[in-house]
């Protein structure tokens, strides 16, 4: 197998197993407006879109390990340094993407919301 196909599924496998793990925002509805949680869960999610990517770092870090990866395999470096870069870019969107997460869950619980998980 080629080493970097090999590279690329481990690194794929893991920035895929970092996005596996969120999903919607459950909350106990009991007692609540459903109507008013839908207004406050659209103004959590505009608080949350001032968090900023960190898509761009991980482009970089990624490259960086990528490349210095490639170099340790006894290649020029190039395509690892590429593949690196996608993964670390995807991996920053997903960091960014979990923050927001955070973000909305701790804006509902400060307005009285009990979120589940």
């Amino acid at each position: 197998m080629n080493k970097y196909l090999l590279l690329s599924l481990i690194l794929g496998s893991l920035v895929l197993s970092g996005c596996a793990r969120h999903g919607k925002i459950i909350i106990d509805p009991q007692g609540m407006d459903m109507a008013m949680y839908q207004t406050d869960l659209a103004q959590c999610k505009q608080l949350a879109e001032q968090v900023e990517s960190k898509a761009a770092a991980g482009i970089v870090g990624g490259a960086v390990v990528g490349t210095v990866v490639g170099k340790i395999l006894g290649g020029s470096g190039e395509k690892a340094g590429k593949l690196g870069a996608l993964s670390g870019g995807l991996k920053g969107a997903g960091v960014s993407r979990r923050e927001r997460t955070r973000v909305i869950k701790n804006c509902l619980r400060n307005r009285g919301y009990l979120v589940l998980n």
